[in-house]
């Protein structure tokens, strides 16, 4: 009988030590991305998918909530090459979901990407009135270089579940 009773409470302490714990990720909580891949307006077009990854555990009552190297969707919002006249390139990117490894799916905000090229047009109306060919001047292009930073806050209280 004490065997029995020994073999029993050992084998509830192993259930708690594996036991699922619940985390709740905060609305308001940072979450640092980093670009996966280079983007350039001139080759994506609006609603092209951006890849970015978190670029460091998140942390929740002393739990990582997030790992890092998990991967997050954007989505191309703006997509304008530089073209003649010195006009400049425009990206933009929206980052909206977090989907974690088991498929919760944490909605994000304020992750929103705007790169703009620099604007050349001055230059070259001012060098038209000289030598005509000044209008195929163009303004810079809009890239955002692999690694590029961003930071999004988690939109609304969202239960985790942790193994």
């Amino acid at each position: 009988m004490k065997k029995v009773l020994l073999m029993l409470f050992m084998s509830m302490l192993c259930l708690g030590a594996f036991a699922e714990k619940d985390v709740t990720v905060k609305a308001g909580t940072l979450i640092p991305l980093q670009s996966v891949n280079s983007v350039e307006a001139a080759n994506v077009k609006v609603g092209d998918k951006v890849l970015f990854r978190v670029s460091r555990d998140v942390m929740v009552d002393g739990v990582t909530a997030i790992p890092y190297g998990t991967m997050v969707n954007g989505k191309v919002t703006q997509a304008k090459k530089s073209s003649w006249w010195g006009t400049k390139g425009r990206l933009g990117i929206d980052i909206s979901e977090l989907v974690m490894p088991n498929g919760t799916v944490i909605p994000l905000q304020n992750g929103n990407v705007q790169i703009n090229g620099k604007n050349r047009t001055t230059l070259s109306v001012v060098l038209f009135i000289i030598v005509w060919p000044a209008c195929f001047i163009c303004g810079s292009k809009a890239e955002m270089p692999v690694g590029y930073e961003v930071e999004a806050n988690v939109a609304a209280n969202t239960n985790l579940k942790m193994e």
